[in-house]
């Protein structure tokens, strides 16, 4: 027997739809089509599963800095992408500023920028973590690139990273881990 998948019917109630039937649904989801509601939550079907993480400037302190984060929307992602948060989950710097008002994103990928996407940005400096929220959502298909500016790299080499979440645009979502970036910071020789 099928495993049940909770869904709502048309009245509203609660139902069962068999697992069986998941990829009948699937295959009538068209991308840029509404967000994937299941339980009264908004899911991916299928979820960007990595971060790349980018920076043309490497050491220590240098200025100015730019880390760009990219990752792509499956084309059956079944909703699009409301939004995303950045943490920092490891380094020996915990105090590099950002500037936040610099915060931008894009389509595309770094040095072949598409067009430019407004995004809302704060940061909270004790969790080092960055809320992104897209006013118009991304879709479904779509490569997406948002880039955090801090004043200067971080004033001590290590290897920093950053855990990313995917946020579906819709109602109560459900987050999606995406990966963890990693941005190597380095000592200059001579120093």
């Amino acid at each position: 027997m099928a495993r049940p998948l909770w869904s709502r019917t048309q009245g509203g109630d609660a139902g069962l739809l068999p697992l069986a039937a998941l990829p009948l649904l699937l295959a009538t989801m068209q991308p840029g089509a509404h967000a994937l509601e299941l339980g009264g939550s908004t899911q991916f079907l299928r979820a960007p599963w990595k971060v790349s993480l980018t920076s043309y400037t490497t050491d220590v302190g240098q200025s100015p800095a730019e880390y760009f984060f990219t990752l792509s929307l499956d084309e059956q992602a079944g909703a699009s992408l409301g939004g995303m948060t950045i943490q920092q989950i490891r380094g020996a710097d915990w105090q590099f500023p950002f500037a936040v008002e610099r915060t931008r994103a894009f389509l595309g990928v770094p040095r072949r920028e598409g067009r430019q996407i407004p995004v809302q940005a704060s940061f909270e400096a004790a969790a080092r973590r960055f809320t992104l929220t897209f006013p118009e959502p991304v879709p479904p298909g779509a490569t997406v690139t948002v880039s955090l500016r801090p004043w200067v790299n971080p004033i001590q080499a290590d290897s920093y990273l950053f855990q990313v979440t995917a946020i579906p645009a819709g109602p109560n979502p459900v987050t999606s881990p995406v990966g963890v970036g990693t941005l190597r910071i380095y000592q200059p020789t001579g120093w």
